[in-house]
């Protein structure tokens, strides 16, 4: 970090300047002609001359003072930024600066940035439509920064949220963990196990968070309670019931949800026991415990639960908090879903990066009655800038705490010695998009100077959790999961209107919304639909004009007009497809598979897979994949299906099995061309191509593939009709040696940009400052120097914020730190 604070020559001064930072971290500091200065000594001088915080417009006998020479904000690193590694310059100057570019003619960025054959323009090694590849050329790359300010709130909440919540600083408003509610977190609420009991259901219908010990109530989590040996141990699913045997050979055991099984609470030797059990008695093998109890509560681990570990949190509370089994318990003078906004209260040495470097300006109406509501601090700021909402827990914190499987909707978990371990679930994109967003350089305080509005409902968690607990209400929603998301969602856009007014100046046009579930954007409620849509699916509806998964609860085709209206799932021209979540594996980077060349891959079409009913395991309905994947195994099919047959089309060199392989990574990299299909809606198979060098192989009309509306796919991927798939493999043997070594050195060229790269980092960084730990995964992803998910998604955002049409309409006023022919003209 780079100290820009002007030391002056006064001692005098200095200690005035001492009290107003001070004022900062201090509530109830009045500040007046007759203040004594004799508290601040060195000590305080020392961290104002420390750190990268200003204090300007501070009183000296009635008169402002403003320190003379103040730097313009220096270098910033940049996280996610367009310039990847390169470092923020000072904002550009207004006046002469601004004559000399009026003065400058014109460049004409269609002659100084012509398209290739393919009409695509290169940007930062990423083949781009023509369009948007040539004003990223001319644009992105040339913008400075510009002095924005930001605004520190310092309002207060009822009864400090009584200790049970954290006071946003700028509504004055409280955030209450589990089980508490009320303006000031001060009602207790009862957050059952279980439903209501019946004669033939003693314990409630079936679900997942079903109790027959000890529930906490204010997490609606299930333990082992008081008179046990170990009462903090979870008693989750199937572990507190009867479990009876298979009913055939090979078949599956299966809990008895209207029987206790009170032996878990035995310390009989020769019973399976649980509550009772001592972890080093049974690790020795001296005492039986009951296989089907497992430690499966986040915060936990060890088979018996013995080690308490780190919750997952959003970016673990960003250092100023405690992460109490998924929700940030803030340190005071902080707020926010990961404690990562200062308030008045907080010390300005401990400001975020994306603060800092910082000019601090408090208001003249503090300074008289002595009392800091609010207070501004001027940063310099690359655009686009993006307001990220300070959403109620219900929507982010809430979902991560009180989870009953601690692998569900997260990206990582931390194991005895709370280092890493990265999850393979497939929706952590959610979570590593938001941690970006919350640490990005990019993002504001100010809603009036923000370009974007980011609202970050885990739809992922919602999704998950629907089925696990019973204070998450699926009464009212006939068992469907994605009627359940759209009500959230919808609640959202309430909270929206009601506590902030940015919504109405664009009718939410400006605003970003991410849907990562299979079905994606398909359910969003119709109040959202102008924003802008962060999805894995890009179904547009021209052909598959309903619903597509198979799995009956994510169904949106019921669910009313009056509620959803009659969008599709994706617009191309203001929504965005974004990669799914990989294991961050550093062996898997060291292999470096995506770099193979074309001699090393043999196989020429490559397809490992569930290829539905027609195979044993086979998911059963015909819906499944939409047929797509059953299409392609009847004309290809490399392995025998149930009638011992193989694809009409078999060749030797095309690979298309539902066989599992311990070399799957290596087998994409040996082929040529790979095949993407959909499961139950999107799957991973397009990042898995990518990831290994592979050009992809595209099969499914009208739904588009991560940056598909962006990027020029002709340059590196395959398109292949519905109608067409008979024709695929002649298709792919009609590309000459020439077209197949271009493709390939794009997908080389691009790979970076399907990782999410800046989060993984963050947690790299996170995990060396605690632990002093640095990780084989930790080690690659910091060689890695291209733009990754982040990155990209930025530069999309600071095309459209120049490009969208609906932008010409409002009055901008702005300062964007670009030369004029890269402004949008009315």
């Amino acid at each position: 970090m780079m100290f820009t604070f002007q030391k002056w020559s006064s001692w005098s001064l200095i200690g005035v300047i001492a009290t107003v930072v001070a004022l900062v971290t201090v509530v109830h500091f009045f500040l007046s002609p007759e203040s004594p200065l004799d508290n601040f000594g060195a000590r305080q001088v020392d961290m104002i001359e420390n750190s990268s915080i200003q204090v300007i417009g501070s009183r000296q006998e009635g008169k402002t003072v403003v320190p003379n020479n103040i730097s313009d904000g220096g270098n910033m690193p940049v996280n996610g930024s367009t310039d990847g590694s390169k470092q923020l310059s000072g904002p550009v100057e207004r006046g002469k600066d601004d004559e000399n570019q009026k003065q400058q003619s014109m460049v004409d960025l269609n002659i100084q940035y012509p398209a290739d054959s393919r009409n695509a323009v290169v940007y930062r090694g990423a083949p781009w439509k023509a369009e948007i590849g040539r004003w990223l050329s001319g644009c992105d790359s040339k913008t400075a920064a510009v002095k924005i300010v930001q605004e520190i709130g310092g309002k207060s909440c009822k009864n400090d949220c009584s200790g049970q919540g954290i006071c946003n600083r700028q509504l004055g408003q409280c955030s209450c963990f589990h089980g508490f509610g009320g303006e000031g977190c001060s009602e207790r609420l009862q957050l059952n196990c279980n439903y209501s009991g019946s004669k033939e259901d003693p314990y409630g219908r079936w679900v997942v968070s079903i109790c027959s010990a000890h529930c906490d109530t204010t997490r609606a989590m299930c333990f082992c309670g008081e008179g046990t040996k170990y009462p903090n141990r979870p008693v989750a699913e199937g572990c507190g019931f009867v479990i009876n045997p298979p009913s055939e050979p090979g078949g599956p055991s299966l809990a008895d949800w209207t029987k206790a099984d009170v032996d878990i609470f035995t310390t009989n030797g020769s019973r399976r026991g649980w509550c009772n059990v001592d972890p080093k008695e049974a690790y020795d093998g001296k005492v039986h415990f009951k296989e089907e109890c497992d430690c499966k509560y986040d915060g936990l681990w060890g088979r018996f639960c013995e080690v308490p570990v780190q919750s997952v949190c959003i970016n673990q509370c960003a250092g100023h908090g405690y992460c109490r089994g998924g929700f940030c318990q803030c340190d005071k003078g902080w707020y926010g879903t990961d404690c990562s906004i200062p308030s008045v209260l907080s010390s300005v040495a401990e400001w975020p990066k994306w603060l800092r470097p910082a000019q601090i300006k408090i208001p003249d109406s503090d300074k008289q009655t002595g009392k800091i509501d609010n207070l501004t601090a001027v940063v310099a700021k690359k655009r686009p800038l993006i307001y990220v909402y300070d959403l109620p827990p219900e929507f982010n914190s809430l979902l991560l705490e009180g989870r009953h499987f601690k692998l569900e909707c997260v990206n990582r978990i931390y194991d005895h010695r709370n280092a890493t371990i990265w999850t393979d679930h497939l929706y952590g994109a959610q979570m590593a998009l938001y941690e970006s967003m919350l640490t990005s350089p990019h993002r504001t305080l100010n809603g009036e100077e923000a370009d974007y509005f980011f609202v970050p409902v885990l739809d992922s968690c919602i999704i998950t959790r629907a089925d696990d607990a019973p204070h998450i209400n699926m009464q009212d929603h006939s068992g469907l999961r994605s009627s359940l998301t759209l009500e959230f969602y919808k609640k959202a856009y309430d909270h929206i209107i009601a506590q902030y007014p940015y919504w109405n100046r664009s009718s939410g046009r400006d605003h970003i919304w991410s849907f990562m579930w299979d079905e994606g954007a398909c359910y969003a409620p119709k109040e959202i639909w102008n924003s802008m849509m962060l999805v894995h699916w890009g179904n547009t509806n021209s052909k598959h004009n309903h619903s597509t998964t198979a799995y009956w609860g994510d169904n949106w085709d019921t669910i009313s007009p009056e509620r959803r209206g009659n969008h599709p799932c994706f617009d191309p021209d203001k929504d965005l497809v974004l990669p799914a979540w990989k294991h961050p594996d550093g062996s898997s980077l060291k292999s470096k598979l995506w770099s193979w060349p074309h001699e090393k891959r043999k196989t020429l079409f490559y397809f490992n897979g569930n290829l539905g009913p027609a195979y044993e395991h086979g998911r059963p309905e015909d819906t499944y994949s939409m047929g797509i994947r059953q299409k392609v195994a009847a004309e290809f099919g490399s392995s025998p299906n149930k009638k011992r047959k193989l694809g009409k089309q078999h060749a030797a060199d095309v690979v298309v099995t539902p066989l599992r392989t311990d070399h799957y990574q290596e087998e994409l990299a040996s082929s040529i061309f790979c095949g993407v299909m959909p499961g139950d809606g999107w799957s991973g198979r397009m990042e898995d191509s990518i990831f290994q060098g592979c050009i992809p192989v595209i099969i499914q009309d009208g739904i588009y593939l991560p940056y598909e509306n962006v990027l020029n796919y002709e340059s590196f991927a395959v398109r292949i009709q519905e109608d067409e798939i008979p024709k695929l493999i002649s298709v792919l043997r009609s590309f000459n040696e020439t077209e197949i070594e271009f493709k390939l050195a794009n997908v080389r060229k691009i790979w970076q940009r399907f990782l999410y790269r800046d989060s993984v980092l963050l947690e790299a960084e996170r995990q060396k400052n605690i632990l002093g730990l640095v990780e084989d995964w930790a080690i690659e992803f910091s060689k890695l120097l291209e733009d990754d998910v982040f990155a990209t998604l930025i530069q999309v955002l600071h095309y459209k914020l120049h490009n969208d049409v609906w932008r010409r309409e409002l009055n901008h006023g702005k300062e964007y730190g670009l030369p004029r022919e890269c402004l949008i003209r009315s």
